[in-house]
């Protein structure tokens, strides 16, 4: 390819010499104004001749960093509920058991306990404490394991109550 003269381009020799020798376009040649400054640009080492300096790489820092935090407070909002959900359950095993102890009070703490058993393994708990004081019975459930675990008690009965210790009538709040 050779020749040393000035291109001709456009004319009807199709981009040859001065000397009539045939030479191939180069593609910056070709490139209008905003390709040259980009051109410019890499020749600087850096996209559209912009340097990071320092601060290169920093807004990924950045991110992981968020995603790290909003890692952590997921977790412990998630740890939170499940918590109140165990309460929850334990709670519910403690009504029902002791709403199924209260109904059995004519068994004796045996029978009524034993239901209350049964009843609050039915909740996936377990009976921790009951207690048939006449009709009224106290009962303890607890769920869950761990540090995760949570105990409630309750307590079912009528809702007039004659206590044998006191030998007197007392209207429970609610009770009509």
């Amino acid at each position: 390819m050779g020749g040393d003269g000035p291109v001709l381009s456009g004319g009807a020799d199709g981009g040859r010499t001065a000397g009539g020798e045939a030479r191939s376009r180069s593609r910056s040649s070709s490139v209008g104004a905003v390709g040259a400054v980009g051109a410019v640009g890499a020749c600087r080492g850096g996209r559209g001749g912009r340097r990071h300096g320092r601060d290169r790489g920093a807004a990924t820092v950045w991110a992981v960093m968020a995603v790290a935090v909003l890692g952590i407070v997921f977790g412990v909002l998630l740890a939170m509920s499940h918590a109140m959900v165990v309460r929850h359950k334990a709670a519910g095993a403690a009504d029902l058991a002791a709403l199924a102890a209260a109904e059995h009070w004519m068994a004796g703490q045996a029978g009524a306990c034993a239901r209350a058993r049964v009843v609050a393994g039915a909740q996936e708990g377990r009976l921790v404490r009951c207690v048939l004081n006449g009709e009224v019975v106290d009962v303890t459930a607890a769920v869950g394991e761990g540090m995760f675990a949570a105990e409630m008690r309750s307590r079912a009965g009528p809702a007039t109550v004659t206590l044998p210790e006191a030998r007197s009538t007392v209207i429970l709040p609610g009770a009509r």
